[in-house]
């Protein structure tokens, strides 16, 4: 088996991943198949765990009206009942109605490829374990409340399902260009941190503001964190922390733009991206180039 190949398949232990952070991912490896996938154990849930399910969920409901983009809003309800942690069969039974995704679950943060090529299959991974009651304010990294939550719902949305599938099929790509970090930073600013500009003001859209009470109303909201258009090629420059509110957010204008803008082959892409970065560094998140366009923001009243 070659370097590339034994990157996708199982070793029951937990993936190196990029940002910068000072915890490694949790989650119980030895259980997973060889792609990565495991059976959700529905019956593992304590009460206590629905419980934080709901109050988690009842949250954020509340944080969404002004601060989430009307996509999400609308497709949320799909998740089903948030009394209980939904089962993924019933959410995928509605998905691959709507969209032809399903949902499979994963034992935490899995390697890229093994990430991608379930992606490329339409199938989104979702953690299978909920945070501790001490971590209701703040989990690092996802569990399966920030994965149904946060990411679930828009995959309802056809143009942003589309962009989800091709985004994996790209990375199966990426990964023999060795240019994973570079297209993990694409995610990270769009299906995670991504705002979207509407008629009626900046929206979240990204999963890892929309599972989250405090970056929810901080993106929008706070004058502090940098709003800056989308650009393919500055986003894959720009440097980010896994475990703080982001310093800067890019702002699409559709998903149809995001679709568009990420069709192109990105090997030409990867090498002009790798020849700034060579002559004149990486962004530091935060930072804000001269020219750039921003995006002010009003705060919604308490």
């Amino acid at each position: 088996m070659d370097r590339r190949s034994a990157k996708g398949v199982n070793q029951g232990v937990a993936p190196v991943t990029y940002g910068t952070g000072d915890r490694p991912p949790r989650g119980d490896y030895a259980k997973a198949r060889a792609d990565y996938t495991c059976e959700q154990d529905w019956a593992q849930y304590s009460e206590a765990d629905h419980d934080t399910y709901r109050r988690l969920y009842a949250r954020q409901l509340q944080q969404l009206p002004g601060r989430a983009c009307d996509e999400f809003v609308r497709a949320v309800q799909q998740l089903g009942a948030p009394e209980r942690i939904p089962r993924f069969d019933e959410v995928s039974e509605r998905l691959m109605k709507a969209t032809g995704w399903q949902v499979v679950g994963v034992p935490g943060l899995i390697p890229e490829e093994a990430f991608f090529a379930l992606l490329a299959a339409r199938r989104f991974p979702v953690t299978d374990w909920i945070r501790k009651p001490e971590e209701f304010d703040y989990v690092v990294e996802p569990d399966v409340f920030h994965d149904l939550f946060g990411h679930v719902p828009l995959l309802f949305d056809p143009v942003f399902a589309d962009y989800m599938q091709a985004y994996g099929a790209g990375g199966l790509k990426a990964s023999r260009l060795d240019a994973c970090e570079l297209l993990a930073r694409l995610y990270w600013y769009t299906v995670e941190f991504g705002l979207i500009r509407t008629p009626a003001g900046l929206r979240a859209y990204g999963a890892g503001i929309l599972s989250s009470a405090g970056e929810l109303r901080y993106s929008v909201e706070s004058p502090e964190p940098r709003r800056v258009a989308f650009d393919l090629k500055r986003l894959m420059r720009s440097r980010y922390r896994i475990d703080t509110f982001q310093a800067t957010y890019f702002v699409i204008d559709s998903f149809d733009q995001l679709f568009e803008a990420t069709a192109p082959d990105f090997t030409p892409i990867y090498a002009e991206v790798r020849e700034t970065i060579a002559s004149s560094g990486e962004i530091e998140a935060g930072a804000v180039l001269p020219g750039e366009r921003q995006f002010s923001v009003t705060p919604l009243p308490a």
